[in-house]
């Protein structure tokens, strides 16, 4: 699949931080994000992974974690919604994710995020990780907390 180059894959830290409380101005900035996506304002892209990331994210990881039942709400909505693009990675992804990991030493899923990423067609990731994912070659990284 290609896809076109205005679309933005959202990390998982951007779409939990949209519903962490504890986090105000992060919330407010990643609420204005994810409107966006609904609004038609940006070409939202996530994957499978990030969904499950967010899932947990949302019940385990936070400092005031919200119930399953809220949280299967706001991943159901995300997966229903045809302001999303859905992407997901194989067994050939692993390989290459491999690879990315042992050239970069990333993290093993930010690895798979990225080569899911290569695979579609989609180059720029909004996230507060630039750490790892500078690390990868052909990556446009945006983070929303960066003062400019």
């Amino acid at each position: 699949m290609n896809c076109m180059s205005d679309e933005l894959f959202f990390d998982t830290n951007i779409i939990v931080y949209a519903y962490d409380s504890s986090e105000p101005v992060k919330q407010n900035v990643c609420v204005q994000f994810l409107t966006k996506v609904y609004e038609k304002g940006i070409a939202g892209v996530i994957s499978n992974q990030v969904l499950g990331e967010v899932f947990k994210g949302l019940t385990e990881n936070i400092e005031k974690p919200i119930s399953i039942e809220d949280a299967k709400l706001i991943i159901e909505n995300m997966v229903n919604s045809d302001r999303w693009l859905k992407i997901n990675y194989d067994h050939e992804t692993i390989k290459k994710a491999i690879s990315i990991v042992k050239l970069t030493k990333v993290s093993f899923w930010d690895a798979v995020i990225a080569e899911t990423m290569k695979e579609n067609g989609i180059d720029k990731i909004i996230t507060e990780n630039e750490k790892d994912f500078q690390k990868i070659p052909g990556l446009k990284i945006i983070n929303p907390f960066r003062q400019k």
